[in-house]
C-alpha cells in the first residue's frame, strides 16, 4: 500500500517545494525554522483565531456592539442587551430580526423601547415600593416607562449585582422584564458604592467571554490573561499567544481524533486504573441503590450503605433487612448460575480490550516524549552540517520531516481511544450490526498500521547519525525523509476522512464532532485586530422582512460582520461552511441568508 504515495526522485524536488512552501511551524524550535518561512506565508489568509488580551477585550466587544447599534438603531446598552440574550451571536441576532421582525427581536431579549412624555410638573412624586412622596428629582425613570425612588433601585441594583445578576437586572415593577439601562445602574450605584461600581463594568465586560460560545478563556495554569475567538467552529484546536494548545470545545488538551466525550471518558477510565481505584475495587462494592462504594465493617453479610439500601455483600444484590447470622430472609445466592460464568467472561475480554488499546496508546505518547528530545539532537546536527564544506544549504527538510513526525505520532496515538470507544459497546451499541462493526473495524485499523509503519520509519531516518555521513548518504537520507513526510501525512488525511465520513458520518442516533485536521500543525491564534468595513445595503430579502413587520426603516450600509474565508487548506473536514462575500468581511445579508439555508 504505501507505493500509492510514493514520489519518485524526479518529482521530488518539486513535491517538497509544493508541500513546504507555505508551511508553519508547530512549535518554536529556535535556530531551526528556515529564514524564508515568514515570507513564503499566503498575507491573504488570516488566522482562524485570534488572542483577544485585557488591552483589546474592550474594542472586541465594542466591535460588536457598533455592528448591532448600526443595524437596529439602538443605544449602546440596548445591543448589549440584544447580544447577551443571543450569546454575543450577531449571525443569529440578525437571522431573528429577518425571520421574526424588530419588535420580537426586542421582546425576547427584554429591550423594551417606549416614547417617554414629559413628565408633569410637580414637585414631588410617590414611590410605590416605599410609599414615600420624593421629590421629583430622586426619582428616576427606565425606558419601560416605570419609576421609582433613586433609593429603592439603588438597593435594587446592589442585590442584583452581589447575587451575581449584574449582566441582566430587570426593572422593579411586577411582571416587567424590561432590561434597566447600565449607565442609571453605574451611575446609581458608584454614589454608595463605588467599588460594587466598578465590580459591575467588570462583569459587564466579561460577559463578552463567558456568554459567548466563540469566545473562551485560555486554559492555561498560571493564566495568561488571554481568550481565544474562533471565527466560523467552535469544534477546534487551537494555540494561545503563551505557547498552550487545547480543545476549543472542551477545553482540554488536544485530542483530536478524538471527540470531546470520548476523550473525557478515556481520561476517566485511565483515572479509574489508579492504585486507589484499584484498592476501592477489592475492599469495597458498589450500592445497588445509590451506587456509592461501601466498606464491610463487621461479619455479617447484610450491610447497608448510608442512603438506608441493605444489599447482600456477596452478590450485591438488593434485599430486605430481615436476616439471622446465616440467612437473608427471601434471598438466596448461593447456588451457581450460568449468567455468573458469562459476566466473568464478559469482564475480562473487555479488560483484555481496554488494556489492548491503552498499551498502544501509551506506547505511542511515551514515543511523542523520547522524539520531543530530537529537537536538541537535530539542532546539532543541522549546525555540524553547516559548518561543513559542502553543496548542501537548505536543511528545512530536517525540521519539516520532524514536525511531520511530531504531528503524526500524536494523531496515531489518540486514534487509538476513539477505536476503544467507536468499536465497542459503551457509546455506538445500537448504531451497527455486529458484522458491519467488524469490517469497519478491520479496515481502520488497516489505515492505523500503515500510519504506524510509516511513522516508525520517519524516526528511524531521523535519529540517523546523518551528520557524520558523506554527501551522498546525506542526500539519500533527505530523499527518504521528504517521501515519508509525503506519505505521512496523507495517511493522516485518508484517517481523518474515513473517521468523519465512513465512521461519525454514518452514524444515526448520535452526533459525534472532531477536530479537523490540519497539515500544516495547530495554527497560532494572532492578537486581535478590530476594523471595520462598509458594506452594500439590504437584499430584496431583508427588504421585504422590513416591509412585512414593523416597518422601521433600519439604515444598515455602514454595518457589517467580519469573518474569514472558507478556504481552510489540508482541512479534511465536510461540514456546513459559512460562504464569504468577496474581500475579507461577510456581508449582513448573506449572513440571514446562509443562515436559513443551514436550517431548512
Amino acid at each position: 500500500m504505501e507505493e500509492d504515495y510514493y514520489i519518485s526522485g524526479d518529482s521530488e524536488e518539486e513535491e517538497e517545494d509544493d508541500y513546504y512552501s507555505s508551511y508553519r511551524g508547530e512549535e518554536s524550535l529556535d535556530g531551526l525554522e528556515s529564514d524564508d518561512d515568514s515570507a513564503q506565508r499566503d498575507p491573504s489568509k488570516a488566522s482562524s483565531s485570534k488572542v483577544i488580551t485585557k488591552e483589546s477585550l474592550l474594542a472586541a466587544q465594542r466591535e460588536d456592539l457598533r455592528r448591532v447599534m448600526d443595524l437596529l438603531s439602538v443605544r449602546e446598552h440596548h445591543a448589549r442587551t440584544l447580544l447577551i440574550h443571543y450569546r454575543w451571536d450577531v449571525e443569529k441576532l440578525i437571522a431573528v430580526y429577518v425571520e421574526k421582525g424588530k419588535s420580537c427581536l426586542f421582546a425576547a431579549a427584554g429591550v423594551t423601547l417606549v416614547e417617554l412624555l414629559d413628565p408633569e410638573s410637580s414637585s414631588t412624586m410617590m414611590c410605590i415600593v416605599c410609599m414615600d412622596d420624593i421629590p421629583a428629582k430622586d426619582v428616576t425613570k427606565m425606558d419601560c416607562g416605570h419609576s421609582f425612588c433613586n433609593n429603592c433601585w439603588s438597593e435594587h441594583f446592589i442585590v442584583k449585582i452581589n447575587e451575581g445578576q449584574s449582566k441582566r437586572i430587570r426593572c422593579m415593577a411586577h411582571k416587567c422584564n424590561a432590561i434597566c439601562d447600565e449607565a442609571i445602574i453605574r451611575k446609581l450605584v458608584s454614589i454608595r458604592h463605588p467599588d460594587l461600581a466598578e465590580k459591575f463594568d467588570r462583569f459587564l465586560l466579561e460577559s463578552y467571554i463567558e456568554d459567548n460560545k466563540m469566545v473562551k478563556w485560555c486554559p492555561s495554569v498560571p493564566h495568561c490573561g488571554n481568550a481565544i475567538r474562533v471565527e466560523n467552529d467552535e469544534y477546534c484546536e487551537v494555540e494561545c499567544s503563551c505557547g498552550l494548545q487545547f480543545c476549543f470545545s472542551c477545553l482540554s488538551e488536544t485530542h483530536s481524533p478524538c471527540s470531546c466525550l470520548m476523550w473525557n471518558l478515556w481520561t476517566k477510565k485511565c483515572r479509574d486504573e489508579s492504585e486507589s481505584v484499584n484498592w476501592m475495587t477489592v475492599h469495597t462494592k458498589p450500592c445497588p441503590k445509590c451506587h456509592n462504594p461501601v466498606e464491610k465493617n463487621g461479619g455479617c453479610n447484610l450491610v447497608a450503605c448510608i442512603c438506608g439500601q441493605p444489599f447482600c455483600w456477596l452478590c450485591g444484590e438488593a434485599t430486605g433487612l430481615d436476616h439471622t447470622w446465616s440467612h437473608i430472609a427471601n434471598h438466596s445466592c448461593g447456588r451457581y448460575k450460568e449468567d455468573s460464568e458469562e459476566n466473568a467472561k464478559r469482564a475480562k475480554r473487555d479488560l483484555y480490550r481496554y488494556m489492548h488499546y491503552h498499551n498502544r496508546y501509551k506506547a505511542h505518547t511515551d514515543s511523542f516524549k523520547q522524539e520531543s528530545r530530537l529537537k536538541e539532537t537535530i539542532k546539532e546536527k543541522v549546525s555540524s552540517l553547516e559548518a561543513r564544506d559542502s553543496h548542501l544549504r537548505d536543511f528545512t527538510w530536517v525540521t519539516n520531516g520532524l514536525y511531520r513526525l511530531f504531528r503524526s505520532r500524536r494523531a496515531l496515538s489518540y486514534s487509538y481511544p476513539f477505536a476503544f470507544y467507536m468499536f465497542g459497546d459503551e457509546l455506538f451499541k445500537n448504531e451497527m450490526t455486529n458484522g458491519r462493526r467488524e469490517l469497519k473495524q478491520h479496515l481502520f485499523e488497516d489505515q492505523q498500521q500503515q500510519l504506524e509503519s510509516n511513522i516508525e520509519k520517519l524516526s528511524k531516518f531521523l535519529e540517523e547519525p546523518f551528520d557524520q555521513y558523506a554527501e551522498e548518504q546525506v542526500m539519500q537520507i533527505r530523499m527518504q525523509v521528504i517521501n515519508l513526510s509525503v506519505i505521512t501525512d496523507n495517511l493522516c488525511k485518508k484517517m481523518y476522512e474515513c473517521i468523519e465520513n465512513d465512521l461519525l458520518g454514518s452514524l444515526e442516533f448520535t452526533s459525534h464532532t472532531i477536530a479537523p485536521y490540519q497539515s500544516k500543525g495547530i495554527e497560532k491564534a494572532e492578537e486581535l485586530s478590530v476594523g471595520w468595513s462598509t458594506q452594500a445595503p439590504y437584499n430584496d430579502k431583508c427588504q421585504k422582512a422590513d416591509d412585512e413587520f414593523s416597518g422601521d426603516v433600519i439604515n444598515i450600509s455602514q454595518a457589517s460582520v467580519s469573518g474569514i474565508s472558507d478556504e481552510s487548506p489540508q482541512l479534511s473536514r465536510k461540514r456546513p461552511r459559512k460562504v464569504s462575500s468577496t474581500g475579507s468581511f461577510f456581508d449582513l445579508n448573506l449572513l440571514a441568508e446562509v443562515h436559513h439555508r443551514i436550517d431548512s
